[in-house]
């Protein structure tokens, strides 16, 4: 690819033995998305989710599959990387695709799906993206997402952006917006939960931001805390290590209604490549996020602050206590 040989090796082993798919077919899948994955992937640190065993029933992250988050011993020299430091403050050098032949290379290291910073090498520290992901609760389904993820298109619109959606790979919906990296993770985190309440507001029965779980009920829940700093989604065309094999697959606003993230198969998306790019407009205008960060300072006006970041995270400054409400211990106040 682009002048490069990436040898596969054992491309026979089955990766997901449920639907047959081979470490080749994988790698040959890459092959075929790699134009339009690179225009997402190129000159962001990337972390691989890596499965070198295969994703088999009982598996689990964390255990049979990993987080790559430097770039691995070995690698060959045209496989690039960048400098990223962690909120811990540690710092590693993580993959930063700049070629077609990338993916493939990953495929070959047991790479099943690609997840990309919202950032950019020429800045790491100022996101270049917002991303919204819409996320079912029990009882809720893939629908419910795409109902919440059309009316976050409706306030974006009267917002003046432009957005971009796809299947999450499982139940959930993902919406992209290209921003201008004028503002640090805190500030885009801080957009993501303007825009999360409002529609909120707009949809009680239906959109939550509660970020502990025995609150949400049985609505969808915008999870605000992908927009944290090393929180990363799983990017566009990736494949996601999960019963199907099925792709995070992105989508024109007018086909959203009428899909199941069931059919988005990699050979159904191989496929896809001859039709037109749904996002092929996605980073041509860089939109402000001054008028989310509107909506976040006006709840602040009405008493509503900060919410409470990932569990590994330090204390961040104005967040709430970090413990779920039925933990908390009653103050001596509160018994009455």
């Amino acid at each position: 690819m682009g002048g490069r040989t990436v040898r596969i090796s054992s491309a026979s082993r089955l990766v997901f033995p449920e639907v047959g798919l081979t470490k080749g077919d994988i790698a040959s899948y890459y092959a075929a998305v790699a134009p339009r994955m690179l225009k997402i992937l190129r000159d962001r640190p990337t972390t691989l989710e890596r499965w070198p065993k295969g994703v088999l029933p009982g598996m689990s992250l964390g255990e049979d599959g990993f987080y790559q988050k430097r770039i691995p011993k070995g690698a060959p020299a045209w496989v690039e990387s960048v400098e990223i430091t962690f909120p811990s403050g540690r710092s590693a050098r993580e993959v930063c695709p700049t070629e077609e032949a990338v993916m493939v290379w990953a495929a070959q290291i047991g790479t099943v799906t690609f997840h990309p910073w919202p950032v950019t090498r020429a800045d790491v520290e100022h996101p270049d993206e917002l991303r919204l992901d819409f996320d079912p609760q029990p009882g809720t389904d893939f629908s419910d997402c795409v109902t919440a993820a059309l009316a976050a298109r409706t306030l974006m619109q009267e917002l003046g952006w432009d957005c971009f959606v796809k299947t999450s790979g499982g139940r959930g919906v993902h919406v992209f917006v290209r921003i201008a990296p004028d503002w640090d993770f805190v500030g885009v985190r801080h957009a993501a939960i303007g825009i999360g309440r409002e529609l909120e507001r707009r949809m009680p029965e239906l959109v939550t931001t509660s970020w502990w779980k025995e609150e949400r009920g049985r609505r969808i829940f915008v999870d605000f805390n992908q927009t944290a700093k090393d929180r990363t989604m799983a990017s566009a065309y990736s494949i996601r290590a999960r019963p199907g094999a099925l792709v995070s697959t992105p989508l024109s606003w007018d086909e959203l209604p009428h899909v199941s993230p069931d059919e988005f198969t990699p050979a159904e998306v191989t496929a896809r490549m001859a039709a037109p790019d749904p996002w092929s407009g996605f980073g041509r205008v860089a939109c402000d996020l001054a008028p989310a960060l509107r909506l976040f300072e006006a709840d602040l006006e009405r008493g509503l602050g900060d919410l409470p970041y990932p569990p590994e995270y330090p204390k961040m400054p104005g967040e709430p206590l970090r413990v779920q409400p039925s933990r908390k211990a009653l103050r001596p106040n509160d018994s009455d």
